[in-house]
């Protein structure tokens, strides 16, 4: 009994979380020869006092097992082994509690940067998409237009739209056109008759949704840095929904010694597809001679 317990206690406390969890294997095989060796020579020692002790030198006299040593061994080893199973259980269990909990940490603090990076992209894109509306509504003030308190009105129902709508993860897809129009119709009143905006919506289910001021940033860049050819600024805006697919396109007139650039609503909108869509999303921009194009397709929320 002492030798099993001394051999069990110095394999599940010694040898295996040492150096058989800790991978040296090498050291692990050599101590657990000497283990198995001095254990193995205790053994003997035991038997040789049961001989002397408890059989006065009678060997016809002592335990039917005290005289098997294979049989002894057996039995201690088969305890140490059993006992050390369990060990090694309890050890990967609490290595795999472990893990877990470090990879949900690690999510968490994932997450966590996710949505502070998606708070910074969308502090870029509000004021910038601000500041042009108040800029326009500023021209309008100067020139005391008759327009101005209908563009007033107009830009109330964005900035309501920007503080409690565009906070939200995901907003119906109805609520973005219908935001997505006043701005449109606003920038109508800046351009009075050099804008062309044709605009087709074809959607299956009212129940779409969509990641809050995803589509503005392309048309305000059309808007923006589209050239007027002919004395027009043409802008063709297509928007095709179903419950597993968005397909948005947009293309706007572009003169062929035009040397303005892109601002940073598209360099955020790309990042925020990354953060948002991750691999369900597929984003095409050329910019050719004549006309600046924008696609882009996604998969609906509920797929994502």
């Amino acid at each position: 009994m002492p030798i099993t317990i001394a051999t069990t206690y110095v394999a599940t406390y010694k040898l295996i979380p040492e150096y058989l969890i800790t991978k040296q294997y090498w050291r692990f095989t050599l101590y657990s020869i000497y283990t198995i060796i001095i254990s193995v020579y205790l053994l003997m020692v035991s038997i040789f006092f049961s001989l002397i002790y408890l059989s006065n030198f009678e060997y016809d006299n002592m335990n039917p097992a005290t005289k098997n040593i294979i049989f002894i061994c057996t039995a201690v080893y088969l305890v140490v082994i059993v006992v050390s199973a369990f060990k090694l259980l309890k050890l990967n269990l609490d290595q795999a509690s472990r893990t877990k909990q470090l990879e949900t940490k690690i999510l968490d603090t994932q997450l966590k940067l996710k949505e502070q990076e998606l708070n910074y992209l969308k502090m870029q894109i509000h004021p910038h998409f601000l500041f042009n509306t108040l800029n326009t509504m500023y021209g309008f003030a100067l020139k005391k237009a008759d327009q101005t308190p209908d563009m007033i009105l107009k830009l109330s129902n964005l900035l309501d739209y920007l503080l409690y709508q565009a906070e939200k993860p995901f907003v119906l897809l109805t609520e973005e056109i219908a935001h997505i129009k006043d701005y449109i119709e606003l920038e109508k009143m800046r351009f009075n008759n050099t804008l062309n905006v044709d605009i087709k919506v074809s959607s299956t289910s009212e129940a779409i949704t969509i990641a809050p001021m995803l589509l503005i940033p392309f048309i305000e860049n059309s808007f923006k840095h589209g050239s007027i050819v002919n004395g027009v600024l043409n802008i063709d805006i297509q928007l095709t929904a179903s419950l597993e697919h968005i397909h948005f396109s947009i293309k706007n007139s572009n003169s062929e010694n035009s040397t303005s650039k892109p601002g940073i609503g598209l360099e955020n909108i790309k990042k925020r597809l990354e953060l948002l869509y991750p691999k369900k999303h597929k984003l095409s921009i050329q910019n050719e001679p004549h006309t600046f194009d924008v696609e882009l397709q996604l998969k609906t929320p509920s797929n994502v």
